[in-house]
């Protein structure tokens, strides 16, 4: 039920939002050099590597300075690139992850190996099911740049704070989920995008 959901819904938006694709394209293109889209290696189901798709918002070869984006205002960051990020519209390329059965609308984020390897064996869980364009701890971290651009050791408060709570909800999704609950979250993410 919940793949028949994501191909029918991801092939819908896709099909909608062709014309937003174009002009996000055109924005991109004229904003800085690099590609539209920027493809990133992330851990999926049962440890697969796969290559998560976003528009690009940063400037080429930004990975390179740290994997975690620190602020809103962050260097790295193109001028539209700002703009995409804080209303989560460099996400919408994911809708081919989800089409390609990489990933769904609703599921644990996946994450970059370097924070997958300092799982112990119950967060591993999280890695039984596909990983999501959205979850519960997308809405309750939707200013995760914000607390990481605040701290001193941005790394070591997400590795010793944050990423153990985004767990806690990942597993609390896992352990009770089901398509009206997915329905919601990704409700709840719309309205935190749009009060935000």
């Amino acid at each position: 039920m919940k793949r028949i959901f994501d191909v029918i819904f991801s092939v819908i938006g896709i099909i909608i939002l062709s014309p937003f694709y174009i002009i996000v394209s055109l924005l991109i293109w004229s904003d800085s050099k690099g590609g539209i889209l920027y493809k990133q290696e992330r851990v999926g189901l049962n440890g697969q590597i796969f290559k998560v798709f976003k528009f690009r918002t940063m400037r080429p070869n930004s990975f390179s300075k740290g994997a975690l984006t620190v602020g809103s205002r962050d260097p790295r960051i193109t001028g539209i690139g700002y703009y995409l990020r804080k209303y989560k519209l460099d996400e919408l390329p994911q809708l081919f992850n989800v089409l390609f059965g990489e990933m769904s609308f609703v599921g644990p984020r996946p994450e970059v190996k370097k924070y997958t390897d300092l799982y112990n064996d119950e967060q591993k869980k999280v890695l039984s099911v596909l990983p999501g364009i959205t979850d519960y701890a997308s809405i309750k971290f939707r200013n995760e740049n914000d607390l990481l651009s605040a701290s001193n050791t941005p790394e070591k408060l997400y590795i010793e704070q944050i990423m153990p709570e985004k767990l806690d909800l990942n597993m609390k999704y896992i352990n009770d989920n089901n398509v009206f609950k997915d329905i919601k979250i990704i409700f709840d993410t719309f309205y935190t995008i749009i009060r935000h």
